[in-house]
């Protein structure tokens, strides 16, 4: 693959690779950025590895995941751990929401970062990527479960999301 057709690999999946590592940095916009660079730097060295036994994109968002839990596992032994990231923090910034509707809309979003963050790492992978629209089965693929444990694990995080969230008042 030459850089060209990297460019258009990296155009094509940028923002999914990025929101995934934003699920995984509780939504801490600097940190996404720098883990999203990584995948794109492990994917560029990799790509004469990859042996097309799964569709590339399959492969891209493995490598994206194993990005993100060896920075959790990373954060986690040097005791770094973050309590609350930057943006839940209250603040009268200029990128407040200005309506009413779009601050609860933000206040619901930092609320699902933080429940995202209180999984395992596991759950938190095949939500992060059930959120991105992948197909079940890709799920299983990524993550290295079998598409039965997929759908039940997916079914209980949705319900105890839900369940937390009637309690929640926003």
């Amino acid at each position: 693959m030459d850089r060209t057709e990297f460019n258009e690999l990296y155009q094509a999946e940028y923002i999914r690779i990025r929101r995934i590592c934003l699920g995984y940095a509780g939504g801490d916009d600097s940190v996404a950025d720098e883990l999203t660079q990584q995948v794109f730097i492990a994917v560029w060295e990799n790509l004469p590895k990859f042996r097309g036994d799964s569709q590339l994109a399959t492969w891209m968002y493995r490598i994206a995941v194993n990005t993100c839990l060896n920075y959790l596992r990373k954060v986690r032994r040097q005791r770094e751990v973050r309590l609350e990231p930057e943006f839940l923090k209250d603040s009268a910034s200029e990128g407040e929401p200005s309506s009413e509707t779009d601050q609860l809309r933000q206040r619901q979003l930092q609320w699902l970062y933080r429940m995202i963050q209180e999984l395992t790492p596991m759950n938190r992978t095949i939500i992060l990527l059930e959120l991105e629209g992948l197909p079940q089965k890709e799920i299983a693929s990524i993550s290295g479960v079998s598409h039965t444990a997929v759908r039940t694990r997916l079914h209980r995080i949705k319900a105890d999301l839900q369940k937390r969230m009637q309690h929640e008042k926003f």
